[in-house]
């Protein structure tokens, strides 16, 4: 089968640099996607973005689709043959459906019973008449945020300005918008021009020609080469960062390293403040110097040549000056706060129109932090940080610092602090009770950090449950859910065995239910991460009582176990202990009832065993506590070999049910077994 290449590029206006790649991956998802679902035979994909284009190069497509042939099944043949061996009309129907008639149907035995077939054939289209259904595959996209223009109704990332399709050297007709496909790209804004595409295997090379480098890969090579060479030239240490690195890569389309200077006087505002303005404001790599210390220098990419760069260091070395200055003088103003001063000040922002001022919550999440230190036993000195570090957790706020640079929140309080006499804990907490900032991101270190983190989070959370202002989907607005997954890695990280149920006393929530399912998929979601079974987290998920710690422990501990001899078995029996006892409701065990050895064997067993696990978990030791409960499936056997739970006298049967309870409730403190597949 002949094949030809395809290249399909959607040039638009500059796209942001966070959102090139997804959408770029996603354009190439959606081809090869299209590709398949037209059983069009293809080679090797390659991926192509800049700030201006999106592009997917694919060789060696099938010019025809695959021919399909199948065997087609139809109905029964008692259903397609009359009495006279005359076909009916299902059959009749069938046949036609199929596009064949009634000659070609045959009769074949499927599982005893036989029904009537035939062999389906279908001639696979031309690929070029198929290719202009890549419209709708282009006008499908999605992205995070869109926009209209003129007076079009698509909503897109951003205008489109020209789309290229072409199948080997033919133009793939179709149109968007008012634009209409072509084989014309743009080549880079100031140091190229547009440039006719002749067959889409030299895309890639005639967009060199016009000094754009579209594979993202080399261009992310070429920048870290050009930091790399500038770093061994001045002997200096340039710490690369990922997210850094890849935004500058998807700002150019072709990028020149360039470096410049600032006066050494700045250095004196904190290392924070300078590599926070160098990087989230200017998009600047910052200089050290073999010993890890900052140096008044910066690193940034040009999207062009190195024509007259020395000109554009100094532009930049202009603009980063102003910011550094203001970034000092806020600084030198915020040393003549006064801690106290500033959280009276906290009374005149608003945290939520419903949920009051900034003063408000801190008072919240002062209250829940006293509470968490008496319920972990800190000593009263240490319940004392606490609460001084819940009381100016939020001081920072209204300092020039964390106005002029709100993603240094925490960061200069912890130093302002410092500064102004605060002990070292208290000061660590200002900053620690924002950890963790990100999904994976650190956790606090400190005791007094930790506890401020969980209040601060959790009344977040509980606050707005209760004005109803509850995730649903992808709405998430004041990141509850990051919160949540805050409060789960915290008490992992710490090994305190606090449940949710216990976490939610602390606040004055009305919603316990809908927060206690909101906690529970915040923890399937971490349980998920660490690449547990499903079966197994749901096991630990559906146990008495939720402790995060407890719950990543146990459900380590089971999945040990899952493949090893006999535990199959074990799960069984504990499980049907479990199932029966869903038609109990007392777990009142009256002995004096008991007809046979074996129940009050269970019965010694269960007391055992109640208190073996109870004094595991204290010790937080899920394998010895798994170890108990497995020596339960003897006695269990040789009660349900011997005894009929539901029995006639209806006393004993209610006896048998709540001894059934009870020892399921101890099963289910570790896991429900029942959700266990054991092969």
């Amino acid at each position: 089968m002949s094949k030809q290449d395809l290249l399909l590029e959607i040039g638009l206006e500059e796209m942001p640099a966070r959102f090139l790649h997804d959408s770029m991956v996603q354009l190439g998802e959606k081809l090869t996607g299209w590709l398949a679902e037209k059983n069009i035979a293809h080679g090797e994909v390659k991926l192509f973005n800049t700030p201006r284009r999106l592009a997917v190069y694919i060789k060696d497509v099938a010019e025809k689709q695959a021919d399909i042939q199948e065997e087609a099944k139809g109905p029964a043949k008692k259903i397609a043959l009359d009495a006279d061996g005359n076909w009916t009309k299902a059959a009749i129907g069938f046949s036609k459906g199929q596009g064949a008639g009634v000659d070609d149907l045959y009769i074949k035995d499927v599982n005893g019973t036989e029904y009537v077939f035939v062999q389906k054939f279908q001639a696979g289209q031309e690929t070029k008449t198929l290719l202009p259904q890549l419209e709708n595959l282009i006008a499908g996209m999605h992205f995070p945020k869109n926009m209209r223009w003129g007076t079009q109704d698509l909503r897109y990332i951003r205008p489109i300005k020209w789309i290229i399709a072409l199948f080997g050297k033919d133009v793939i007709p179709f149109k968007i918008t008012n634009v209409e496909t072509g084989r014309n790209t743009q080549g880079h804004r100031f140091l190229g021009q547009e440039v006719s595409v002749d067959a889409p295997s030299s895309y890639e090379k005639l967009l060199k020609e016009q000094s754009v480098i579209a594979d993202p890969k080399e261009r992310k090579q070429m920048i870290q080469s050009q930091l790399d060479a500038l770093a061994a030239e001045k002997k200096w240490n340039i710490p690369i960062d990922e997210d850094l690195l890849n935004e500058v890569n998807h700002l150019v389309e072709y990028p020149t390293a360039l470096y410049g200077s600032f006066e050494s006087e700045f250095l004196s505002i904190p290392e924070e403040v300078l590599v926070t303005t160098m990087k989230e404001h200017q998009r600047y790599f910052p200089v050290k110097d073999e010993n890890g210390n900052l140096l008044p220098h910066f690193i940034t990419v040009r999207n062009g040549n190195s024509h007259a760069i020395e000109n554009v260091a100094r532009g930049n070395e202009k603009v980063l000056r102003a910011r550094l200055s203001d970034a000092a003088f806020f600084y030198k103003e915020d040393q003549k706060l006064n801690i106290d001063e500033n959280v009276k000040k906290l009374e005149n922002i608003v945290f939520h129109e419903e949920l009051g001022s900034l003063g408000d919550k801190v008072r919240r999440v002062t209250a829940i932090a006293g509470k968490l230190a008496v319920r972990l036993k800190a000593d009263e000195q240490t319940q004392k940080l606490v609460k001084r570090a819940a009381e100016i957790s939020k001081f920072d706020l209204v300092t020039h610092m964390i106005y002029e640079f709100p993603e240094l929140q925490g960061v200069m309080g912890e130093k302002y602090a410092r500064m102004l006499g605060e002990d070292d804990a208290v000061a660590a907490a200002v900053n620690e009770h924002y950890m963790p900032r990100a999904a994976g991101g650190e956790v606090p270190s400190t005791f007094t950090g930790a506890v401020v983190a969980l209040a601060d989070k959790l009344d977040t959370i509980a606050s707005f449950f209760s004005i109803d202002v509850i995730p649903t989907g992808s709405q998430d607005p004041y990141g509850l859910r990051r919160q949540a997954s805050g409060i789960v890695s915290i008490l992992i990280d710490r090994n305190w065995g606090i449940s949710f149920k216990e976490l939610l006393s602390l606040t004055e929530t009305e919603k316990e239910n809908e927060l206690l399912d909101f906690f529970t998929q915040r923890l399937k979601y971490v349980l998920n991460a660490e690449d547990i079974r499903h079966d197994v987290i749901e096991a630990v998920l559906d146990s008495t009582e939720l402790e995060p710690y407890a719950a990543v422990h146990k459900a380590r501990v089971l999945e040990k176990h899952l493949g090893t001899p006999g535990f199959k078995e074990t799960a069984e029996s504990l499980g049907r202990v479990i199932s029966i006892s869903k038609k109990g409701e007392s777990r009142d065990i009256n002995p004096d009832l008991f007809e046979n050895e074996q129940e009050k064997k269970l019965f010694d067993a269960y007391q055992k065993t109640k208190d073996s696990v109870a004094e595991s978990f204290a010790s937080k030791n899920y394998e010895q506590a798994l170890a108990v409960l497995s020596g339960l499936k003897e006695p269990i056997e040789d009660y349900f070999n011997h005894t009929m739970v539901n029995a006639d006298d209806e006393a004993l049967k209610t006896n048998r049910l709540a001894q059934m309870t009870a020892l399921a409730d101890v099963i289910k403190s570790f896991a429900n077994m029942n959700h266990l597949i054991v092969k």
